[in-house]
């Protein structure tokens, strides 16, 4: 099939490239108002080894809006929640072409309720299929591939078996593919990113109790993890959850069940709970210091929203540089691929040193705050932590070290929910 798409999201980088590899011709369109398409760059080094190899091998082009191929079969828009208007553009934009119809329209777009409707209403000849956003940053091919079951919204029967013969060499049973109409698989959608963030919300509810009683959470948590019916996913408390598809969606949630007249605390409370976590290792250094932070120097490791990833939206570095600076507390900030995106947001800031070398920002730090599980982060050097820092106070948000070994270390360390 000739396949367009549309959109920067993982989930288009992944769309485009994945379907060039299967022997479709993809003429991809990342920017819909920019005339000469560059090659997208994303974190996830995998993908764009698949995307150069398909561009070298000319089953996938970059194209212009204006320089996509009409006759194509499938049309795939794949936007970010803050894109809708620029996909009800490029919906009016086909219309007015000279295409012939119908299509296969999909929705990839993280929009929430009525998303694909909305677009459908424009272009209502078509046929149309939702098809959620379920992309891990830092595992993206992999996140779609190994999908035991895929969620699709439709508009009629005859749209399944265009889905099934489009995916077909990723799905090949028909038990694999969960049919529903739109709304349906919208809500669907919202209603995983929920239950999903209860999970951490509640783990991270639990993590207080379990300082407060002298339990450790990782003894609980792998109890949990245990219990077939409950699993080990989502169940690692720390700093709290972040990310913009991920965080939108439990808004979305959120909004749409108060808009019902239906009251949730258990959203609400879910929401809460994430947001007050941000700010826990704050709260751990100002009882530390019983208040007296002014000048007092803190090293950060991590600032995206998870590792393998640069993006920093609704991260808790946010949260936790706020409450740093309206201290009086300098920073000083690592992240292997984030800094320019701080940088971007901040500015120069004489209270936020930005450092490409982690052990650079420990230099004269009062304290280590770990707010993101990079894999260098892991196994640290803990004779030059202890040379380089102030005080030997690490304060780790992610739990990914041994309590009892960095205290043998000689460093005062406090986890979430560790003893």
């Amino acid at each position: 099939m000739n396949i367009c798409v549309f959109g920067t999201t993982l989930q288009a980088g992944v769309i485009a490239g994945l379907f060039a590899e299967y022997g479709h011709q993809v003429y991809w369109c990342p920017q819909i108002a920019t005339e000469n398409q560059t090659s997208v760059h994303y974190q996830d080094e995998n993908l764009n080894q698949l995307i150069h190899k398909q561009i070298k091998n000319h089953s996938l082009q970059l194209v212009s809006l204006k320089a996509i191929n009409l006759q194509s079969d499938v049309f795939v828009f794949s936007f970010n929640p803050s894109e809708f208007d620029q996909a009800i553009a490029l919906a009016e934009e086909l219309k007015g072409r000279p295409i012939i119809h119908p299509k296969l329209m999909i929705n990839g777009s993280t929009f929430g309720l009525e998303g694909t409707e909305k677009l459908k209403q424009i272009l209502v000849t078509d046929h149309w299929a939702y098809l959620p956003d379920t992309i891990q940053e830092g595992n993206a091919i992999q996140s779609f591939m190994d999908l035991k079951q895929i969620l699709v919204g439709v508009d009629k029967e005859g749209t399944q078996k265009e889905i099934q013969e489009l995916l077909r060499p990723f799905f090949q049973l028909k038990q694999q593919y969960l049919f529903m109409p739109f709304l349906d698989a919208e809500f669907t959608k919202l209603s995983i990113s929920g239950m999903l963030a209860t999970r951490i919300s509640y783990m991270n509810d639990m993590a207080q109790v379990a300082e407060k009683l002298n339990i450790d959470i990782q003894n609980v948590k792998q109890g949990l993890a245990a219990d077939s019916r409950i699993g080990a996913t989502y169940l690692s408390p720390g700093v709290g959850f972040g990310g913009e598809n991920f965080s939108h969606d439990i808004l979305t949630l959120t909004g749409t069940v108060a808009g019902s007249g239906i009251k949730s605390q258990l959203l609400d409370q879910v929401w809460n709970i994430n947001e007050q976590q941000k700010e826990i290792l704050f709260r751990k250094f100002w009882n530390y210091y019983q208040g007296q932070l002014t000048g007092k120097v803190v090293a950060i490791w991590g600032a995206s929203f998870k590792e393998n990833t640069s993006s920093i939206d609704n991260s808790p570095i946010h949260t936790m540089l706020a409450a740093l600076w309206a201290q009086g507390v300098i920073v000083k900030l690592h992240d292997p691929q984030a800094l320019e995106r701080i940088s971007a947001l901040y500015g120069e800031r004489s209270d936020l040193i930005l450092c490409n070398n982690q052990y650079q920002a420990v230099e004269q730090a009062h304290a280590l705050c770990i707010l993101t599980a990079w894999k260098q982060y892991w196994s640290p050097d803990y004779s030059q932590l202890l040379q380089k820092m102030a005080h030997p106070l690490i304060l780790d948000g992610r739990n990914i070290l041994d309590p009892d070994f960095v205290k043998v270390q000689g460093f005062a360390y406090q986890g979430v929910g560790r003893v």
